[in-house]
């Protein structure tokens, strides 16, 4: 064996190894990249206001409708479940995360009852 072919085979192995190591630190970062948070959605939607008076109706309320409640918008809202609101007729009003309208407001659902041979819907509101 002659010396030129002895340093051939000695510097390949650290070449190697260099290369190695580069494409390595090239290729093993972490990126870490902070996305901003999504903007909120706040599904909005006129709801009957103060406090409600009897109201007869002529007929039940259809079956519920099920709902999945959802993640809040933000600190502070509340979720006001779906409910029949009558207008002449039954309406579904979707349920949806709102605001009190003031600090320690609480959410009155709306109800039903059978009173005196009578159906009576109360609608609801925030107290």
């Amino acid at each position: 064996m002659n010396y030129n072919t002895l340093k051939d085979y000695t510097g390949l192995p650290v070449v190697r190894a260099s290369a190695l190591a580069s494409l390595l630190a090239l290729t093993s970062g972490c990126v870490v990249a902070v996305r901003p948070a999504p903007a909120p959605v706040v599904y909005e939607q006129t709801v009957p206001a103060g406090a409600p008076g009897e109201v007869v109706v002529t007929e039940d309320p259809p079956a519920p409708v099920y709902e999945t409640v959802g993640i809040a918008p933000g600190p502070g809202f509340l979720w006001i479940g779906g409910y029949y609101h009558w207008n002449g007729r039954w309406v579904w009003y979707r349920g949806h995360y709102a605001r009190p309208p003031h600090p320690g407001a609480a959410w009155i659902h709306a109800r039903y009852e059978f009173r005196g041979g009578r159906r009576v819907y109360f609608a609801g509101y925030w107290r």
